[in-house]
């Protein structure tokens, strides 16, 4: 697992760099404007080192047969490699020519729909197609919800390889081999490019990498479930991203706006305007993991009856943060 680690890391590090040469060739960069956290254009689409990376190093896994048997039916084999590969490619056109909100949303549930079938089946029985939907709608706001907290030097590299890496050591635990292997190309591969990422950027992630992440977590977790597993720990280790979209979304439909719209008031967003560094709100989120995520997860995983009170108190402690720091931002306004 170690060598799948720095394989994936220096082979994403130096691909980053390459794909910044042609994003800039490309003139593919993110202006500034007024909901911007940043000062200077920078060149987007670094996630496609990502992509290349991770579906390279899967697919010679998969070819040699190193993720096992009955790959078809898979949740990690060939079906999943494709989806996450058509996830890339929307979010690469975006990055290149920007797409309409409805667009993108009806190729993201054409993708996440056609996997979540070929993976699960189609059943006449109701409970279990309210499942199968509800499973295809998880998977479209996970990929959205990375999206949308995309917006920081180095968070969405932090988080992905918080959540990876230890989900992967988590997995592992458990005897899920082949879910820990792709675990661990997403946290090397992530890795690789918050050398570029990390504050002051040289390059963003861009919607390609975006995409493909949040698929990836998608499919890790629905793979989870498939080997028999349900997935607290995958929800517990994704809680900050997952709790600060679903909370500020929430919030800006109560409040009337146009949620669809780009905007700054993620918590992590509000952090920097009051005066946070980029780095420092990384490192907040890192802190975050470890010592919050990380341990709930565990004990998730250790003492699965105890699991849903797990996932309860981290999404309780990050909510009560959440309301903390809109709070200080509407009370005290940068």
């Amino acid at each position: 697992m170690c060598v799948l680690c720095v394989v994936s890391f220096y082979s994403s590090r130096a691909l980053t760099s390459q794909v910044r040469v042609w994003a800039l060739s490309h003139a593919m960069m993110d202006v500034p404007n007024a909901r911007s956290l940043h000062v200077t254009p920078t060149p987007r689409g670094g996630g496609l080192a990502i992509v290349i990376v991770v579906l390279a190093l899967e697919a010679l896994l998969l070819a040699s047969g190193l993720l096992g048997a009955d790959l078809e039916s898979a949740p990690w084999g060939w079906a999943g490699w494709i989806a996450t590969l058509c996830l890339a490619l929307i979010g690469l056109q975006d990055d290149l020519k920007s797409l309409s909100a409805a667009r993108r949303l009806v190729l993201q549930l054409a993708v996440c729909a056609a996997w979540t079938i070929w993976t699960f089946g189609i059943t006449t029985d109701l409970p279990a197609m309210i499942a199968l939907v509800l499973q295809i709608l998880a998977m479209v706001w996970l990929v959205n919800l990375y999206n949308f907290m995309d917006g920081s030097d180095g968070l969405a590299a932090t988080q992905a390889i918080g959540a990876s890496a230890f989900g992967g050591l988590l997995a592992w635990w458990l005897g899920l081999e082949n879910i820990a292997y792709l675990s661990l190309l997403v946290a090397g591969s992530s890795a690789g490019f918050l050398y570029w990422n990390w504050q002051p950027a040289k390059i963003f992630l861009g919607d390609v990498g975006s995409y493909f992440l949040g698929g990836q977590f998608a499919i890790l977790s629905a793979a989870t479930v498939r080997e028999g597993q349900l997935p607290w720990f995958w929800a517990i280790l994704l809680g900050p991203f997952v709790v600060d979209a679903s909370l500020t979304l929430a919030r800006r439909i109560m409040q009337g706006e146009r949620w669809l719209t780009a905007h700054r008031t993620h918590a992590y967003q509000l952090l920097t305007q009051s005066g946070w560094s980029h780095g420092r709100v990384a490192r907040g989120l890192a802190w975050l993991i470890v010592f919050i995520c990380f341990p709930l997860a565990t004990v998730s995983v250790w003492r699965p009856a105890l699991a849903p009170y797990c996932m309860l108190l981290a999404y309780t402690v990050l909510a009560t943060i959440w309301f903390r720091i809109v709070f200080l931002a509407t009370r005290h306004p940068a």
